[in-house]
């Protein structure tokens, strides 16, 4: 292992709303995060929920959108979910059990009916790949944990960091093609991020007076921030922006 999982960054270009609106469907808070940012902090008493943040950016969404959350609902139908705000894209249908939903900036992410024995809200990160069973392995090598793989997706269990159940890499035929609008964050091990590149990552800016973190890709181009370990009393760093 030499990094840790951080934290979810989504692009937006407006970050107010957008923090807004998954702030309801997370039953979290919004904070401002500050220069037009803002942070949806969960209220969950466990200690590993981390929080996301919402950065503006100039450009708006185009292209598929490659990672996104899966959510488990409290109810059977995902009411709740469209009277926050949400639009139902596709119902359950068939072997596919679940509904797709866009948040307002048109960002994709799913929800499942409740199951007895879980907890309501985020339980999968989910992020379209060219090679499922590679890309797991290769992040379990950085971040830790067991790589389970299905075949047409692969998932890392126990991921140092990781707030939810699974981060599951899902088998797609097309290749990535623009930025990811959600990406992750990382904390490293080491001062510098020589063990990312070591292991195949891709350097694609290293830290400037504005942001102070490298950014990085990995082996399929989805690209995620770096940072130096945080010691104790050290301020809450801000999230790593791709931009």
């Amino acid at each position: 292992m030499i990094a840790r999982f951080k934290d979810l960054c989504l692009d937006a270009t407006d970050p107010l709303t957008l923090g807004g609106f998954w702030a309801r469907m997370l039953d979290a808070d919004v904070a401002d995060a500050g220069d037009g940012d803002t942070r949806v902090d969960p209220r969950s008493a466990r200690s590993d929920a981390e929080s996301i943040w919402v950065n503006r950016v100039p450009e708006p969404r185009v292209g598929k959108t490659r990672v996104h959350l899966d959510l488990r609902l409290a109810d059977t139908d995902p009411a709740a979910l469209l009277a926050g705000g949400a639009r139902l894209v596709a119902e359950p249908s068939g072997d596919v059990t679940w509904w797709v939903l866009d948040d307002p900036e048109g960002n994709p992410f799913c929800a499942f009916g409740a199951r007895e024995g879980t907890r309501p809200g985020p339980f999968e990160l989910v992020v379209d790949s060219a090679d499922p069973a590679a890309q797991a392995t290769w992040w379990a090598g950085v971040v830790g944990g067991t790589v389970e793989d299905e075949g047409t997706h692969a998932s890392i269990i126990g991921a140092s960091g990781f707030p939810w159940d699974y981060w599951v890499f899902a088998g797609v035929p097309e290749p990535k093609t623009v930025k990811n609008r959600l990406h992750w964050d990382v904390e490293m091990v080491d001062e510098e991020p020589t063990a990312l590149i070591a292991a195949g990552a891709t350097l694609l800016r290293e830290p400037i007076d504005t942001a102070r973190w490298w950014v990085l890709a990995d082996p399929e181009g989805n690209e995620f921030c770096a940072f130096v370990p945080r010691r104790v009393n050290d301020p809450l760093p801000s999230a790593g922006s791709v931009d």
